[in-house]
């Protein structure tokens, strides 16, 4: 009896894959809009991606790759022996990331072209975006069995270049969901504390910005302790004491008269956000300083000046600090990509996302929904985000998770763990273009006065 049940389940789960909406037979899930459940599958293609990128990672993984005829052996059969006493064996985790990763970019990729100007789930399109889930998943794992079976040459080269431009812009994607989500955040509690006028919520406003500001602080102190020497180490003075002047001058822009005329909303809390994640990336850019001085994350070497490497005694580096805070980070936006609209018309324009429902709409929409756990669909008049950009942001999010998973290790470069110059300037510039970016939305009111900005 329990293995009939048992059979039954699995069917239920296969007619969820197969069907032409997701989870259409699939009591365990809530009723849900089409547009939802369909980017929360595709997320999770995402991060199943990155979990077997993770798994490639782990030491005893890395040992079987090494055995394997794969890019070990240059010219005729000669093995190949790296600078620093660190072997080919040693590199094939990153290498074997590279290829998860170029197989889900080229997954989302491929949607982002076939997705093109779809206007509403009444386009032909519309059912292979929200259905199919099965041979989807096909399709993902024959992309990822032929990605290995690509040749290195020059290709890791390539991706590499590829996974810089696609992290530098993921990292601003992130920037504006974070300065979007502090100003949805500070004004739903300031308009609560005019609605109930209560001064709980000024306090809660006051509390959380001290405490990022504190944050702030707190890591520009230990960034000068740990990245920086009296005597070499200028770049990390330089890069650290610049982000903090930037920090404190947008800080002092958004509570400018001016400013807060245009702009009532704007505030403190949405600096001290930029400015705590702008102090997280300027640590993930010390983090990637190639020099042993500066930087405390480099691999540990030996007594006698060695590293150790090779199957026997390499110990995979990628889950330092900086890159575990980094893969928590990303799957939060990744996720908030996926689940939420913005309540501000320019971030909707922006990340191709429909304006957040009313609370009419949203309660017609719920009288609307089917019971017993069935997707409904929501698009027959209109897409709710734009499918083409959506499959573009987790292309984009494939870049930078490789990125992230390898320590902006360049194969082939100094044939070392370690990352390069192109990571640090990359996450600087970064950085730079975010204040920017945030420095824009308080000034586009006065600079453009007859354009609307609410």
């Amino acid at each position: 009896m329990g293995a009939c049940l048992g059979a039954c389940s699995l069917l239920s789960c296969a007619s969820c894959l197969c069907g032409s909406a997701p989870c259409i037979l699939c009591s365990c899930c809530p009723s849900s809009p089409n547009s939802t459940v369909t980017r929360l599958i595709f997320t999770a293609f995402l991060f199943l991606g990155v979990l077997v990128s993770i798994i490639m990672l782990s030491p005893g993984v890395e040992s079987q790759l090494y055995k394997l005829p794969w890019v070990c052996e240059e010219g005729a059969g000669t093995p190949v022996v790296l600078q620093g006493h660190i072997d080919c064996g040693s590199l094939l985790g990153h290498r074997a990331v590279y290829r998860m990763c170029f197989a889900t970019a080229a997954f989302f990729f491929l949607f982002t072209l076939l997705m093109l100007c779809v206007r509403s789930s009444r386009d032909p399109r519309a059912a292979i975006q929200n259905g199919f889930w099965f041979f989807k998943f096909l399709v993902l794992v024959g992309i990822t069995v032929g990605a290995f079976y690509i040749p290195d040459g020059s290709f890791s080269n390539v991706w590499f270049y590829c996974g810089v431009v696609g992290s530098f812009l993921f990292i601003l994607i992130q920037l504006v969901l974070f300065i979007d989500f502090a100003h949805s955040w500070n004004q739903r509690w300031l308009g609560k504390a005019e609605e109930r006028d209560s001064r709980a919520w000024y306090a809660g406003l006051f509390f959380f910005t001290l405490l990022f500001y504190t944050l702030s602080i707190a890591a520009v102190t230990l960034l000068f302790i740990y990245y920086t020497h009296p005597g070499p180490c200028y770049e990390g003075k330089v890069f650290i004491g610049l982000n903090l002047t930037l920090c404190v001058c947008v800080s002092i822009v958004a509570v400018l008269p001016k400013v807060q005329d245009a702009q009532p909303n704007s505030g403190l809390l949405q600096a001290s956000v930029i400015t705590l994640y702008t102090t997280f990336v300027t640590w993930l850019a010390l983090s990637s300083v190639p020099d042993q001085k500066c930087n405390p994350h480099l691999l540990t070497h030996l007594s006698n000046g060695t590293i150790l490497a090779g199957p026997e005694g390499y110990e995979t580096h990628w889950w330092d600090a900086p890159s575990v805070v980094g893969l928590i980070i990303f799957i939060l936006c990744t996720v908030f990509i996926s689940l939420r609209s913005s309540d501000h018309r320019q971030v909707n324009n922006l990340m191709q996302t429909e304006e957040c429902p009313s609370a009419l709409e949203a309660t017609q929409q719920q009288q609307v929904a089917p019971c017993g756990g069935r997707a409904f669909d929501n698009e027959h008049d209109g897409v709710a985000y734009s499918y083409s950009f959506f499959h573009f942001c987790l292309v984009l999010a494939s870049l930078h998770i490789m990125m992230t998973l390898t320590n902006w290790y360049r194969p082939g470069e100094a044939r070392k763990m370690i990352s390069t110059w192109t990571a640090v300037w990359v996450k600087i510039c970064a950085s730079w273009a975010g204040l920017l970016l945030y420095l824009w939305t308080l000034v586009a009111p006065l600079l453009l006065p007859n354009r609307d900005f609410s």
